[in-house]
């Protein structure tokens, strides 16, 4: 059986992550979750306060820190599953945050944030053998991907899904405000000069709104064994 790359793209809060993530650990590949990768970049640009009271970034100090930022993925021993860390400090929870949310596509629409990002991404991929998810997977990082899907739901069940997630890791959730941010995270993504959200031509779309988690692992197993054996 051959080693390919899988480029899972799609809108936020599709359950990309947690898709990619059991794919990799079913068949035995490497994880990435490029989303996270941004979140931790947003993350150090709120923590060195550069962002103002109305949202603005200071393009000019965040390029000038960039190099300071260095993004890594550790094994959780208990769950078995990679944790984002930022300069060695997982921060997988906190980048989860919706205040991180909040400012995560601005940061992720600054072309040297993402140029910086996708080299990074594209080294990870050389030896195949990796599941990728993000915005732009297939269309950017991994155009000659084996394997792309594009995930979608509706705004409200994205939001509803958001506010069970935050509520379950007993952090603030408040459905109007989460179901907004969606919507403007959508329009953002998709609107961007610099690599927008957008299906690939040659992707499968996976539209998980109404489907069970048992359903959609089924789904995405079929098509793996399918460009596998080809």
């Amino acid at each position: 059986m051959k080693k390919i790359v899988i480029a899972i793209d799609g809108y936020s809060s599709c359950g990309k992550s947690t898709m990619a993530k059991d794919l990799a650990q079913e068949v035995g590949y490497i994880y990435v979750d490029t989303g996270a990768m941004y979140r931790a970049v947003t993350l150090f640009a709120m923590r060195h306060g550069l962002f103002d009271a109305e949202g603005n970034i200071n393009v000019e100090k965040l390029e000038s820190l960039l190099p300071e930022v260095n993004i890594s993925f550790k094994l959780n021993p208990k769950t078995g599953k990679p944790e984002t860390c930022l300069n060695n400090e997982v921060v997988e929870k906190e980048i989860r945050s919706l205040e991180v949310s909040q400012h995560v596509s601005p940061i992720a629409a600054l072309p040297f944030v993402r140029a910086k990002l996708v080299e990074q991404q594209q080294a990870m991929g050389n030896e195949k053998g990796i599941v990728m998810d993000g915005r732009d997977i297939g269309t950017v990082v991994f155009p000659n991907a084996e394997l792309k899907i594009f995930v979608t739901a509706s705004a409200e069940i994205r939001a509803q899904r958001r506010f069970k997630e935050l509520e379950a890791k007993g952090m603030p959730a408040d459905f109007d405000a989460i179901l907004k941010n969606v919507e403007e995270r959508d329009y953002i993504d998709t609107h961007r000069e610099t690599s927008p959200l957008k299906q690939a031509d040659d992707a499968l779309v996976l539209d998980n709104s109404y489907l069970t988690i048992a359903e959609q692992k089924q789904w995405l197993m079929e098509k793996f064994h399918e460009r596998t054996a080809e």
